[in-house]
Protein backbone atom coordinates (compact mmCIF):
# COMPACT_ATOMS: atom_id res chain seq x y z
CA UNK A 1 0.00 0.00 0.00
CA UNK A 2 1.08 3.34 -1.03
CA UNK A 3 0.12 6.01 1.34
CA UNK A 4 1.14 9.74 1.80
CA UNK A 5 0.59 11.47 4.50
CA UNK A 6 0.10 15.74 4.25
CA UNK A 7 0.85 17.41 7.66
CA UNK A 8 1.96 20.69 9.56
CA UNK A 9 3.18 19.57 12.86
CA UNK A 10 2.85 16.26 15.07
CA UNK A 11 0.15 14.67 14.28
CA UNK A 12 1.37 13.99 11.04
CA UNK A 13 4.41 13.06 12.18
CA UNK A 14 3.09 10.69 14.99
CA UNK A 15 1.41 9.01 12.35
CA UNK A 16 3.86 8.81 10.17
CA UNK A 17 6.49 7.37 12.66
CA UNK A 18 3.62 4.55 13.79
CA UNK A 19 2.93 3.60 10.47
CA UNK A 20 6.39 3.74 9.74
CA UNK A 21 6.93 0.20 11.67
CA UNK A 22 4.28 -1.47 9.16
CA UNK A 23 5.05 -2.82 6.08
CA UNK A 24 4.12 0.14 3.63
CA UNK A 25 5.61 2.84 1.42
CA UNK A 26 4.92 6.33 3.03
CA UNK A 27 5.92 9.82 2.07
CA UNK A 28 5.44 12.63 4.15
CA UNK A 29 4.69 16.08 2.60
CA UNK A 30 5.00 18.75 5.42
CA UNK A 31 6.32 22.66 4.79
CA UNK A 32 8.49 22.31 8.08
CA UNK A 33 11.65 21.14 6.80
CA UNK A 34 13.12 20.92 10.24
CA UNK A 35 10.35 18.75 11.26
CA UNK A 36 11.37 16.26 8.16
CA UNK A 37 14.79 15.97 8.98
CA UNK A 38 13.70 15.05 12.45
CA UNK A 39 11.49 12.51 10.67
CA UNK A 40 14.71 11.32 8.22
CA UNK A 41 16.51 10.34 11.42
CA UNK A 42 14.17 8.66 13.13
CA UNK A 43 12.79 6.62 10.07
CA UNK A 44 13.51 5.55 6.54
CA UNK A 45 10.48 7.34 5.77
CA UNK A 46 10.22 9.42 2.12
CA UNK A 47 10.08 13.41 2.88
CA UNK A 48 8.89 16.13 0.50
CA UNK A 49 8.76 19.46 2.24
CA UNK A 50 6.14 21.86 0.55
CA UNK A 51 2.78 22.96 0.17
CA UNK A 52 0.26 20.12 0.13
CA UNK A 53 -2.23 22.18 -2.05
CA UNK A 54 0.30 22.56 -4.51
CA UNK A 55 -0.08 19.82 -7.71
CA UNK A 56 3.78 19.96 -8.12
CA UNK A 57 4.11 19.08 -4.88
CA UNK A 58 1.48 15.73 -4.91
CA UNK A 59 2.77 14.94 -8.23
CA UNK A 60 6.54 14.60 -7.02
CA UNK A 61 5.11 12.85 -4.30
CA UNK A 62 3.51 9.97 -6.85
CA UNK A 63 -0.24 11.12 -5.58
CA UNK A 64 -1.23 9.20 -9.15
CA UNK A 65 -0.47 5.62 -7.69
CA UNK A 66 -1.28 6.62 -4.06
CA UNK A 67 -3.55 4.25 -2.34
CA UNK A 68 -4.63 6.33 0.97
CA UNK A 69 -3.99 9.87 0.95
CA UNK A 70 -4.39 11.31 4.77
CA UNK A 71 -4.38 15.18 5.11
CA UNK A 72 -3.94 16.27 9.02
CA UNK A 73 -2.89 19.90 9.08
CA UNK A 74 -4.30 21.90 11.70
CA UNK A 75 -6.13 23.98 9.23
CA UNK A 76 -9.35 22.51 8.11
CA UNK A 77 -9.31 24.21 4.79
CA UNK A 78 -6.21 23.51 3.65
CA UNK A 79 -6.86 19.76 4.68
CA UNK A 80 -10.38 19.98 2.33
CA UNK A 81 -8.46 21.56 -0.77
CA UNK A 82 -5.54 18.87 -0.24
CA UNK A 83 -7.61 16.05 -0.60
CA UNK A 84 -9.85 17.27 -3.67
CA UNK A 85 -7.35 17.96 -5.58
CA UNK A 86 -5.17 14.33 -4.38
CA UNK A 87 -8.34 13.00 -5.91
CA UNK A 88 -8.21 15.26 -8.82
CA UNK A 89 -4.64 13.43 -9.18
CA UNK A 90 -6.02 9.59 -9.04
CA UNK A 91 -5.43 9.17 -5.59
CA UNK A 92 -7.61 6.31 -4.98
CA UNK A 93 -9.08 7.24 -0.93
CA UNK A 94 -8.91 10.80 0.91
CA UNK A 95 -9.50 11.30 4.51
CA UNK A 96 -9.37 15.06 5.75
CA UNK A 97 -8.87 15.92 9.54
CA UNK A 98 -12.10 18.42 9.88
CA UNK A 99 -12.63 20.95 13.36
CA UNK A 100 -15.87 21.66 12.58
CA UNK A 101 -18.21 18.89 13.62
CA UNK A 102 -20.84 19.97 11.48
CA UNK A 103 -19.28 18.96 8.46
CA UNK A 104 -19.92 15.23 9.58
CA UNK A 105 -23.70 15.22 9.65
CA UNK A 106 -24.84 13.09 6.51
CA UNK A 107 -25.63 15.80 4.04
CA UNK A 108 -22.54 17.26 4.31
CA UNK A 109 -20.49 13.94 4.19
CA UNK A 110 -22.25 12.97 0.70
CA UNK A 111 -20.94 16.66 -0.89
CA UNK A 112 -17.21 16.06 0.50
CA UNK A 113 -17.34 13.00 -1.05
CA UNK A 114 -18.84 13.96 -4.78
CA UNK A 115 -16.19 16.40 -3.79
CA UNK A 116 -13.74 13.92 -3.88
CA UNK A 117 -13.21 13.53 -0.03
CA UNK A 118 -14.06 9.55 0.78
CA UNK A 119 -13.95 10.19 4.87
CA UNK A 120 -14.13 12.89 7.51
CA UNK A 121 -12.06 13.04 10.93
CA UNK A 122 -12.98 15.38 13.59
CA UNK A 123 -10.27 14.21 16.56
CA UNK A 124 -11.95 16.95 18.84
CA UNK A 125 -15.69 15.43 18.50
CA UNK A 126 -14.40 11.68 19.27
CA UNK A 127 -12.06 13.06 22.60
CA UNK A 128 -15.66 14.61 23.57
CA UNK A 129 -17.43 11.68 23.21
CA UNK A 130 -14.89 9.14 24.86
CA UNK A 131 -15.42 11.81 27.52
CA UNK A 132 -18.88 11.17 28.24
CA UNK A 133 -18.26 7.78 27.77
CA UNK A 134 -16.18 7.45 30.11
CA UNK A 135 -18.36 9.46 32.71
CA UNK A 136 -20.79 6.90 33.01
CA UNK A 137 -18.20 3.92 33.53
CA UNK A 138 -16.36 5.51 36.35
CA UNK A 139 -14.12 2.34 36.97
CA UNK A 140 -12.52 2.39 33.47
CA UNK A 141 -9.44 4.71 32.66
CA UNK A 142 -10.11 3.59 28.99
CA UNK A 143 -13.34 2.53 27.02
CA UNK A 144 -14.61 1.59 23.59
CA UNK A 145 -17.59 -0.10 21.97
CA UNK A 146 -17.42 -2.66 19.15
CA UNK A 147 -20.73 -3.13 17.22
CA UNK A 148 -22.86 -0.85 19.04
CA UNK A 149 -21.92 -2.38 22.42
CA UNK A 150 -22.11 -6.09 22.29
CA UNK A 151 -18.40 -6.20 22.55
CA UNK A 152 -16.72 -3.27 25.40
CA UNK A 153 -13.07 -3.06 25.61
CA UNK A 154 -12.20 -1.44 29.17
CA UNK A 155 -8.84 -0.41 30.56
CA UNK A 156 -8.68 -0.64 34.33
CA UNK A 157 -6.36 -0.87 37.14
CA UNK A 158 -6.12 -3.72 39.16
CA UNK A 159 -6.34 -2.77 42.81
CA UNK A 160 -5.10 -5.12 45.76
CA UNK A 161 -8.65 -6.22 45.95
CA UNK A 162 -8.87 -7.31 42.48
CA UNK A 163 -10.36 -10.87 41.56
CA UNK A 164 -7.20 -11.78 39.69
CA UNK A 165 -4.65 -9.82 41.82
CA UNK A 166 -1.69 -12.56 42.30
CA UNK A 167 -3.33 -15.20 40.19
CA UNK A 168 -2.05 -16.32 37.19
CA UNK A 169 -4.12 -17.39 34.05
CA UNK A 170 -3.61 -21.07 34.67
CA UNK A 171 -5.11 -20.24 38.44
CA UNK A 172 -7.84 -18.61 36.70
CA UNK A 173 -9.35 -20.85 34.28
CA UNK A 174 -12.05 -22.10 36.18
CA UNK A 175 -13.12 -18.56 36.99
CA UNK A 176 -12.42 -17.67 33.47
CA UNK A 177 -15.12 -20.67 32.49
CA UNK A 178 -18.31 -18.59 34.14
CA UNK A 179 -16.81 -14.76 33.44
CA UNK A 180 -18.30 -12.96 30.22
CA UNK A 181 -15.41 -11.21 30.02
CA UNK A 182 -11.31 -12.03 29.19
CA UNK A 183 -8.21 -9.66 29.64
CA UNK A 184 -6.83 -9.87 26.48
CA UNK A 185 -3.16 -7.91 27.65
CA UNK A 186 -1.97 -5.48 30.32
CA UNK A 187 0.29 -2.57 30.73
CA UNK A 188 3.32 -3.16 33.21
CA UNK A 189 5.84 -0.62 33.97
CA UNK A 190 5.58 0.85 30.36
CA UNK A 191 5.39 -2.78 28.80
CA UNK A 192 2.94 -4.45 26.77
CA UNK A 193 1.93 -8.27 27.57
CA UNK A 194 -0.47 -10.50 26.12
CA UNK A 195 -1.12 -13.11 29.21
CA UNK A 196 -0.20 -16.35 28.51
CA UNK A 197 -0.34 -19.75 30.91
CA UNK A 198 1.76 -18.63 33.25
CA UNK A 199 1.52 -14.99 33.28
CA UNK A 200 0.55 -13.69 36.94
CA UNK A 201 -1.48 -10.59 37.33
CA UNK A 202 -0.09 -8.04 39.79
CA UNK A 203 -1.65 -5.62 41.98
CA UNK A 204 -1.14 -2.39 40.20
CA UNK A 205 -1.05 -3.98 36.40
CA UNK A 206 -3.00 -2.20 33.73
CA UNK A 207 -5.34 -4.48 32.59
CA UNK A 208 -7.24 -4.42 28.73
CA UNK A 209 -10.46 -6.30 29.01
CA UNK A 210 -12.71 -7.45 26.57
CA UNK A 211 -16.42 -7.91 27.94
CA UNK A 212 -19.90 -9.01 26.98
CA UNK A 213 -22.83 -6.54 26.91
CA UNK A 214 -23.76 -5.63 30.26
CA UNK A 215 -20.76 -7.01 32.17
CA UNK A 216 -19.67 -4.08 34.03
CA UNK A 217 -20.29 -5.43 37.82
CA UNK A 218 -17.78 -8.13 36.41
CA UNK A 219 -15.01 -5.74 35.38
CA UNK A 220 -15.69 -4.08 39.01
CA UNK A 221 -14.51 -7.24 40.61
CA UNK A 222 -11.69 -7.81 37.94
CA UNK A 223 -10.83 -4.51 39.24
CA UNK A 224 -11.03 -4.40 42.94
CA UNK A 225 -12.34 -1.06 42.47
CA UNK A 226 -15.79 0.33 43.09
CA UNK A 227 -17.76 2.56 40.55
CA UNK A 228 -19.61 5.12 41.09
CA UNK A 229 -22.52 8.22 39.90
CA UNK A 230 -21.03 11.13 38.37
CA UNK A 231 -23.66 14.51 39.19
CA UNK A 232 -21.03 17.25 38.94
CA UNK A 233 -18.76 18.03 36.16
CA UNK A 234 -16.02 20.77 36.11
CA UNK A 235 -14.75 21.56 32.71
CA UNK A 236 -11.12 23.42 32.12
CA UNK A 237 -11.17 24.76 29.10
CA UNK A 238 -14.07 25.92 26.73
CA UNK A 239 -12.57 25.52 23.21
CA UNK A 240 -14.05 22.63 20.93
CA UNK A 241 -13.52 19.79 23.12
CA UNK A 242 -14.72 21.29 26.43
CA UNK A 243 -17.34 22.66 24.02
CA UNK A 244 -18.59 19.55 22.41
CA UNK A 245 -18.10 18.10 26.00
CA UNK A 246 -20.86 20.26 27.89
CA UNK A 247 -23.33 20.21 25.25
CA UNK A 248 -23.13 16.49 25.36
CA UNK A 249 -23.28 16.45 29.01
CA UNK A 250 -25.65 19.07 30.56
CA UNK A 251 -28.84 17.64 29.70
CA UNK A 252 -28.15 15.10 32.40
CA UNK A 253 -25.20 16.59 34.31
CA UNK A 254 -24.79 19.58 36.49
CA UNK A 255 -22.05 21.35 34.56
CA UNK A 256 -19.24 24.24 35.32
CA UNK A 257 -17.77 25.39 32.52
CA UNK A 258 -13.78 27.35 33.42
CA UNK A 259 -12.35 29.41 30.36
CA UNK A 260 -10.10 31.83 30.44
CA UNK A 261 -10.88 33.95 26.95
CA UNK A 262 -13.56 36.68 27.87
CA UNK A 263 -14.74 36.75 23.79
CA UNK A 264 -15.14 32.27 24.16
CA UNK A 265 -17.14 32.44 26.89
CA UNK A 266 -19.34 34.61 25.09
CA UNK A 267 -19.74 32.48 22.34
CA UNK A 268 -19.69 29.92 24.89
CA UNK A 269 -22.43 30.90 26.43
CA UNK A 270 -25.07 31.67 23.08
CA UNK A 271 -25.08 27.87 22.71
CA UNK A 272 -24.46 26.02 26.29
CA UNK A 273 -28.13 26.95 27.89
CA UNK A 274 -27.55 24.80 31.11
CA UNK A 275 -23.65 25.35 31.56
CA UNK A 276 -22.21 27.61 34.44
CA UNK A 277 -19.64 29.29 32.44
CA UNK A 278 -16.72 31.04 34.46
CA UNK A 279 -14.05 33.28 32.94
CA UNK A 280 -11.02 32.53 34.86
CA UNK A 281 -7.99 31.19 35.15
CA UNK A 282 -8.28 27.84 35.65
CA UNK A 283 -4.80 27.35 37.18
CA UNK A 284 -5.99 29.47 39.94
CA UNK A 285 -7.11 27.71 42.37
CA UNK A 286 -8.61 30.07 44.30
CA UNK A 287 -10.84 30.49 41.57
CA UNK A 288 -11.68 26.77 41.76
CA UNK A 289 -12.35 26.33 45.00
CA UNK A 290 -15.05 29.49 45.06
CA UNK A 291 -16.59 28.29 41.98
CA UNK A 292 -17.04 24.79 44.29
CA UNK A 293 -14.35 22.56 43.02
CA UNK A 294 -14.55 20.27 45.70
CA UNK A 295 -18.29 19.81 45.17
CA UNK A 296 -17.98 17.87 41.64
CA UNK A 297 -17.63 14.34 40.95
CA UNK A 298 -15.11 14.57 37.73
CA UNK A 299 -12.59 17.28 36.86
CA UNK A 300 -11.73 17.70 32.89
CA UNK A 301 -9.36 19.60 31.93
CA UNK A 302 -8.86 20.37 28.10
CA UNK A 303 -7.38 23.87 27.75
CA UNK A 304 -4.28 23.80 24.87
CA UNK A 305 -1.89 23.84 27.60
CA UNK A 306 -0.93 20.18 28.35
CA UNK A 307 0.66 20.94 31.09
CA UNK A 308 -1.82 23.20 32.85
CA UNK A 309 -4.17 19.72 31.68
CA UNK A 310 -1.82 17.69 34.43
CA UNK A 311 -1.62 20.15 37.00
CA UNK A 312 -5.03 20.92 37.63
CA UNK A 313 -5.76 17.51 37.44
CA UNK A 314 -3.34 16.94 40.53
CA UNK A 315 -4.96 20.03 42.41
CA UNK A 316 -8.56 18.22 41.45
CA UNK A 317 -7.44 14.78 42.76
CA UNK A 318 -6.02 17.07 46.08
CA UNK A 319 -9.81 18.54 46.68
CA UNK A 320 -10.58 14.91 47.18
CA UNK A 321 -12.16 14.89 42.97
CA UNK A 322 -12.85 10.88 42.25
CA UNK A 323 -12.47 11.41 38.64
CA UNK A 324 -9.94 13.22 36.53
CA UNK A 325 -9.47 13.34 32.79
CA UNK A 326 -6.72 15.50 31.12
CA UNK A 327 -6.05 16.41 27.43
CA UNK A 328 -2.35 15.51 26.89
CA UNK A 329 -0.52 16.65 23.19
CA UNK A 330 2.59 15.44 24.13
CA UNK A 331 2.23 11.26 23.97
CA UNK A 332 5.10 11.13 26.54
CA UNK A 333 3.30 12.25 29.10
CA UNK A 334 0.96 9.82 29.04
CA UNK A 335 1.95 6.83 30.89
CA UNK A 336 3.88 9.77 33.68
CA UNK A 337 0.56 11.10 34.22
CA UNK A 338 -1.73 7.76 34.95
CA UNK A 339 1.28 6.54 37.32
CA UNK A 340 0.99 10.35 39.08
CA UNK A 341 -2.94 9.89 39.90
CA UNK A 342 -4.66 10.91 36.49
CA UNK A 343 -7.16 9.11 35.76
CA UNK A 344 -7.56 9.08 31.98
CA UNK A 345 -5.26 10.72 29.42
CA UNK A 346 -7.13 12.06 26.04
CA UNK A 347 -4.54 12.53 23.30
CA UNK A 348 -5.62 13.99 19.86
CA UNK A 349 -3.01 12.33 17.56
CA UNK A 350 -3.83 8.41 19.35
CA UNK A 351 -7.57 9.43 18.48
CA UNK A 352 -6.56 10.38 14.83
CA UNK A 353 -4.84 7.49 14.47
CA UNK A 354 -7.30 5.23 15.48
CA UNK A 355 -9.77 6.39 13.19
CA UNK A 356 -7.51 5.99 10.43
CA UNK A 357 -6.36 2.59 11.09
CA UNK A 358 -9.44 0.86 9.62
CA UNK A 359 -7.94 2.19 6.09
CA UNK A 360 -4.68 1.41 6.27
CA UNK A 361 -4.38 -2.44 7.98
CA UNK A 362 -5.18 -5.46 5.16
CA UNK A 363 -8.26 -7.51 5.31
CA UNK A 364 -12.00 -5.70 5.91
CA UNK A 365 -11.52 -3.44 9.01
CA UNK A 366 -14.62 -2.17 10.74
CA UNK A 367 -13.60 -0.20 13.43
CA UNK A 368 -10.00 0.51 15.57
CA UNK A 369 -8.48 1.56 18.42
CA UNK A 370 -4.87 2.98 19.16
CA UNK A 371 -4.26 2.39 23.05
CA UNK A 372 -3.28 4.69 25.52
CA UNK A 373 0.31 3.90 26.88
CA UNK A 374 1.15 1.15 24.08
CA UNK A 375 1.51 1.11 20.69
CA UNK A 376 -0.71 -1.86 20.62
CA UNK A 377 -4.01 -1.86 18.52
CA UNK A 378 -7.96 -3.19 18.83
CA UNK A 379 -9.28 -4.00 15.37
CA UNK A 380 -12.48 -5.28 14.20
CA UNK A 381 -12.04 -7.38 11.34
CA UNK A 382 -15.16 -8.71 9.34
CA UNK A 383 -13.75 -12.84 8.05
CA UNK A 384 -14.18 -12.79 4.83
CA UNK A 385 -15.79 -15.63 2.80
CA UNK A 386 -12.44 -17.66 2.12
CA UNK A 387 -10.31 -16.78 4.75
CA UNK A 388 -8.12 -18.84 6.44
CA UNK A 389 -9.61 -18.41 9.87
CA UNK A 390 -12.63 -20.46 8.60
CA UNK A 391 -11.03 -23.52 7.99
CA UNK A 392 -9.34 -24.27 11.13
CA UNK A 393 -9.99 -23.32 14.85
CA UNK A 394 -8.59 -20.93 16.52
CA UNK A 395 -6.29 -22.84 18.39
CA UNK A 396 -4.71 -23.18 14.82
CA UNK A 397 -4.55 -20.19 13.40
CA UNK A 398 -0.69 -20.03 14.56
CA UNK A 399 -1.32 -15.85 15.89
CA UNK A 400 1.78 -14.79 16.45
CA UNK A 401 3.04 -15.74 19.84
CA UNK A 402 2.89 -12.58 22.61
CA UNK A 403 2.11 -10.24 19.80
CA UNK A 404 -1.38 -10.96 18.84
CA UNK A 405 -4.58 -12.24 20.32
CA UNK A 406 -8.49 -13.07 19.67
CA UNK A 407 -10.33 -11.23 22.20
CA UNK A 408 -13.79 -11.50 21.19
CA UNK A 409 -16.26 -12.49 18.25
CA UNK A 410 -19.78 -11.10 17.09
CA UNK A 411 -21.77 -13.13 15.29
CA UNK A 412 -24.96 -11.54 14.23
CA UNK A 413 -26.28 -10.35 17.67
CA UNK A 414 -24.52 -13.25 19.37
CA UNK A 415 -21.29 -12.41 21.28
CA UNK A 416 -18.43 -15.11 21.74
CA UNK A 417 -15.44 -15.17 24.04
CA UNK A 418 -13.06 -17.31 21.98
CA UNK A 419 -11.30 -20.97 23.28
CA UNK A 420 -8.90 -22.63 21.26
CA UNK A 421 -11.71 -24.78 20.01
CA UNK A 422 -13.69 -21.70 18.79
CA UNK A 423 -14.71 -22.26 14.77
CA UNK A 424 -15.03 -18.90 12.72
CA UNK A 425 -17.41 -18.23 9.98
CA UNK A 426 -17.81 -15.96 7.09
CA UNK A 427 -18.93 -12.92 8.41
CA UNK A 428 -18.55 -12.78 11.96
CA UNK A 429 -16.76 -9.94 13.54
CA UNK A 430 -13.73 -10.40 15.43
CA UNK A 431 -11.54 -8.13 17.88
CA UNK A 432 -8.21 -8.19 17.61
CA UNK A 433 -5.33 -6.72 19.90
CA UNK A 434 -1.92 -6.70 18.33
CA UNK A 435 1.32 -5.22 18.01
CA UNK A 436 1.94 -2.91 15.00
CA UNK A 437 4.67 -5.69 13.42
CA UNK A 438 2.22 -8.36 13.78
CA UNK A 439 -1.27 -6.75 12.02
CA UNK A 440 -0.63 -7.45 9.16
CA UNK A 441 -0.35 -10.59 9.36
CA UNK A 442 -3.42 -10.88 11.74
CA UNK A 443 -5.44 -9.25 9.30
CA UNK A 444 -4.59 -11.78 6.56
CA UNK A 445 -6.23 -15.15 8.67
CA UNK A 446 -9.34 -12.56 7.64
CA UNK A 447 -9.13 -11.62 4.68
Amino acid sequence: MNIIIAGDGEVGFYLAKSLSQLDYNITVVDPHSDLLSRLEKETDLLTIAGDSTSPKVLLDANVQDCDLFLSVLHDEPINLVTCILAKKLKAKKTVARITNAELLSPKHREMFRDLGIDELVCPERIAAKEITNLLNHTVATEFFDFSGGLLTMYLIRLEPLSLVSGKSVKELSQIYSTLQVRIVAILRSGETIIPHADTVFQSGDMAYIISKANQIDTVKKLAGGSDFEIRNVMIAGGGRIGRYAALTLEDDKRITLVENNRKRCEDLSAVLSKTLIINGDATDIELLKEEGLSNNDAFIAVTDSSETNVLTCLHARRFGIRKTIALVENTGFINISQDIGIDTIINKKLITASYIARFIVKGDAVSSKWLSGTNAELIEFVVGRHATATRVPIGDLHLPEGKATIGGIIRGRETLLPTRDTQLQEKDKVVVFALPHAMDRVAKLFD
